[in-house]
């Protein structure tokens, strides 16, 4: 049996973390082994607990979880980040990415797709918007469910998930650190791969078929 994923949580709410905490012990899975109020609290508890995954709220005193993130990079640490708020900002996935996070996720996700978020970077993936919920998957079911040609590689996943937050190919390309021209190959193979001919109805079927 492998070992628990090691999770360590940063929030300035003592409710919210309490209410994490409850959460995650739920999961054998998963292992909760710090928590603190703020950025420097967490980075300072991580020097006796080291994690497998953090969580932190975006939006705290004191060092924000962006902070967190880009101190973690700045000293050599590539533990997986992923961001949790409540605001519903176009920008957060993009500046979530540029500041060096693997994922961000809104408070609101269910139990489900927070366990799924944290597993997916564990193992190395990035998810750069927010994992759609069932009811957003059944709001925009996409008619057309037919298998993709071939299999999506980490890289597409993480450049459709972007597609699906609505950036263009210039923001794209500086989140993944591509040329643009690059990512416009890219896209180009995904809508091939998926059988559409734009990217509002790739990003569809991909919810549809649970690529993204």
């Amino acid at each position: 049996m492998s070992p628990p994923i090691r999770i360590a949580l940063a929030d300035d709410q003592a409710l919210v973390r309490s209410g994490l905490t409850a959460l995650l012990a739920g999961f054998p899975q998963l292992q909760l082994v710090a928590q603190a109020d703020d950025g420097q609290a967490l980075l300072d508890a991580l020097a006796l607990a080291p994690a497998d995954v953090i969580l932190s709220d975006i939006r705290m005193p004191g060092l924000d979880g962006f902070g967190l993130v880009r101190a973690l990079r700045a000293r050599g640490d590539a533990t997986p980040v992923v961001l949790l708020t409540t605001f519903d900002d176009e920008d957060l996935p993009l500046r979530a990415a540029e500041a060096g996070a693997q994922g961000f996720l809104l408070k609101d996700a269910s139990p489900e797709d927070l366990v799924e978020a944290i597993e997916r970077v564990a193992n190395g993936e990035t998810l750069l918007s927010p994992v759609p919920t069932d009811p957003v998957r059944a709001r925009y079911a996409y008619r057309d469910q037919a298998e993709p040609t071939d299999t999506f590689t980490e890289r597409e996943v993480a450049i459709l998930r972007l597609l699906a937050g609505g950036y263009s190919n210039k923001e794209i390309a500086r989140a993944v650190f591509l040329s643009e021209g690059t990512v416009k190959n890219y896209v180009s193979d995904i809508l091939d791969k998926l059988g559409t001919r734009d990217r509002t109805r790739a990003v569809l079927k991909a919810i549809t078929l649970r690529i993204i």
